[in-house]
């Protein structure tokens, strides 16, 4: 059966506070010199979790890699996710 490499990021919902998000960009507008000449805001932070599926083809890995983030990787209340099934594994 083929192995797919599989992507799931998971981000607080726009309307949840993110401090962590606001305290790094607080910090990236107090770096004098690194952020000159852009402009930097709504920094969000979230996480990815990466992992090798088996499965028979790569909709079917898909739906099941979404099952299990409405379930276990994602908090439906306060984040959303997406997946993102980037390539076959080599063999």
């Amino acid at each position: 059966m083929p192995k797919f490499n599989v992507s799931v990021t998971v981000m607080f919902r726009p309307n949840i506070l993110d401090p962590q998000g606001a305290a790094v960009e607080r910090a990236l507008k107090n770096q004098a010199g690194l952020a000159s000449g852009v402009s930097i805001s709504n920094v969000r932070v979230g996480k990815v979790i990466s992992m090798t599926v088996e499965g028979s083809d790569e909709r079917g890995v898909q739906e099941r890699v979404k099952a299990i983030a409405d379930r276990i990787l994602a908090n439906p209340v306060m984040e959303q996710y997406s997946v993102e099934v980037l390539e076959e594994s080599a063999k």
